[in-house]
């Protein structure tokens, strides 16, 4: 693997994260708990959606293979994408989709803020563009958090058990493969086994904060890195994909 095709892989990682998220999130649209949520959890799906666009749009100038972004968000299969697993999870009830958020914008802020760093220019504009969303999305989901755990019995237990069922997935955000080794080399890539003790630290004071207390046993769960995925994902590309596959010569 070269170093194209390894930054190639590399934004498509992190652009598939945020194109299956937002899908996700926006399944939400017009049945949040109330309309100032409802809008404010549709726009941090857009934020996100906004960095999917921007990556993808970098993504198919460094294959030059002459795809577009459409054509990469579109036209690939569920084996070609490259999205963590925690993402395509489904939303469940709303502290299921609030827990699953806060997990991801703490590893994110984390990410992003040293992404800006990378000596790939692209790579570090969108990144520093990122943090500012990425600040308000944690600092909403975590509010939200520590209401659901705060607040009544079945609160709290509706946010253990999406805690219980969603832990198993994040070990995979700090999996690194050859994409990352190429890349750490270049100084391009973040290197990940630096993040997880401080993402570790963070969430652990999320979760006692809101009463949450981590699995005692957990099998985690891996593939995304080899573009292996859980049954969810074929779903949310049949949907997500549905329309440019029957109109694809229709221009927006």
């Amino acid at each position: 693997m070269n170093k194209q095709e390894a930054l190639f892989k590399y934004i498509l990682r992190l652009a598939d994260n945020s194109l299956i998220l937002s899908q996700r999130l926006s399944e939400w649209t017009s049945k949040g708990p109330f309309l100032e949520e409802d809008l404010a959890l549709t726009n941090i799906a857009l934020d996100i959606l906004g960095q999917a666009n921007s990556l993808l749009e970098y993504a198919a100038r460094v294959e030059g293979k002459g795809r577009s972004s459409d054509d990469l968000a579109f036209f690939r299969n569920e084996r070609e994408f490259y999205n963590t697993l925690l993402v395509e999870q489904p939303n469940g009830d709303y502290a299921q989709t609030i827990l699953r958020q806060c997990m991801i914008d703490n590893f994110d802020l984390l990410f992003y803020t040293e992404l800006a760093k990378s000596k790939d220019e692209t790579l570090a504009a969108i990144a520093a563009k990122s943090i500012k969303e990425i600040t308000y999305h944690l600092r909403h989901t975590s509010s939200w958090l520590d209401r659901f755990g705060n607040g009544t019995e079945e609160s709290l237990a509706r946010t253990q058990k999406a805690l219980n069922e969603l832990w198993r997935f994040t070990d995979e955000l700090f999996e690194m493969n050859e994409v990352d080794e190429i890349l750490l080399k270049e100084k391009i890539a973040v290197d990940l086994s630096t993040l997880k003790p401080i993402w570790k630290k963070q969430i652990d004071t999320v979760f006692e904060k809101a009463n949450l207390k981590l699995p005692a046993t957990t099998f985690m769960q891996t593939g995304s890195r080899n573009a292996k995925h859980t049954e969810h994902l074929g779903y949310i590309l049949a949907e997500m994909q549905y329309l440019p596959r029957m109109h694809p010569t229709a221009k927006w």
